[in-house]
């Protein structure tokens, strides 16, 4: 048996991580591979550590693409192998003509939980603009959405199944930057690198808007290290590289920008 009760001292997705240790536990009595439901990177960034120091089983994380945000952790014993094909996902295309009355992703997300669905078994959703999205979900709900997702918007729609292969997923943008700092605070090196002022990034960060490697960072002296991943909602994420001091005692920052 796990230490469930060590595993979840503190966490701050505590409902979410007794589902995944109950998978767990089922992977270790049965030696089969277990898969969970999709869930948000700020769980599965917990998940990571939580499990890191648990020898007798291993993890592997999926969306469907590199980029994806929302994944499906597998889980098995330390001794069986475990590859991407184990972990089950299904693309569906939604088209419909949304020339006149554009969707957003929320909108997508807003029709498909509409249907009765929950948020567990939806992973990305891309948004293609005036033909429609595309989504990925749990293979065993592609056959309900294709007969009740009928309609997004004011728009009538038609789902499909498509390989995941044919999902239309853009690159991430990236850009190098460097910026010099009187300090490592959140504010400042967010401010740098998601290009907003520093006192609009102050209540950004006081909003509960920035996260720091998926975690809310509500203190604008929070310090920043090498290796954080930082991300504020409609502004895309910043990866803070290699921290120097310079001759005046301050901090050259190297960061990449993701948009």
């Amino acid at each position: 048996m796990l230490p469930k009760e060590e595993l979840l001292k503190g966490v701050d997705n505590r409902e979410e991580m007794v589902r995944i240790i109950d998978r767990a536990e089922q992977a270790l009595k049965t030696w089969e591979v277990t898969v969970t439901d999709f869930f948000s990177p700020p769980v599965v960034m917990e998940v990571r550590e939580r499990f890191a120091k648990l020898t007798e089983l291993k993890l592997l994380v999926w969306g469907g693409y590199p980029q994806a945000e929302r994944q499906r952790i597998a889980i098995a014993r330390s001794e069986l192998p475990l590859e991407e094909s184990q972990v089950e996902l299904a693309a569906i295309d939604i088209a419909g003509n949304f020339l006149f009355d554009p969707a957003t992703h929320r909108d997508f997300l807003g029709a498909i939980l509409g249907t009765g669905v929950v948020r567990e078994k939806i992973g990305d959703i891309l948004v293609l603009g005036e033909r429609g999205g595309q989504a990925i979900v749990v293979p065993e709900l592609v056959e309900f959405l294709q007969g009740s997702l009928l309609q997004v918007r004011s728009v009538s729609v038609k789902v499909r199944p498509i390989e995941i292969s044919d999902l239309k997923v853009r690159p991430p943008t990236k850009k190098e930057m460097t910026t010099v700092e009187a300090s490592l605070r959140l504010d400042a090196i967010a401010s740098a690198g998601l290009g907003l002022s520093r006192n609009k990034m102050v209540d950004a960060i006081s909003s509960g808007d920035v996260r720091v490697n998926w975690k809310e960072i509500s203190q604008p002296s929070y310090t920043v290290k090498s290796g954080d991943l930082i991300s504020m909602r409609g502004k895309g994420r910043v990866e803070v590289g290699e921290i120097a001091v310079t001759k005046k005692q301050r901090y050259r920052v190297q960061m990449t920008r993701f948009k």
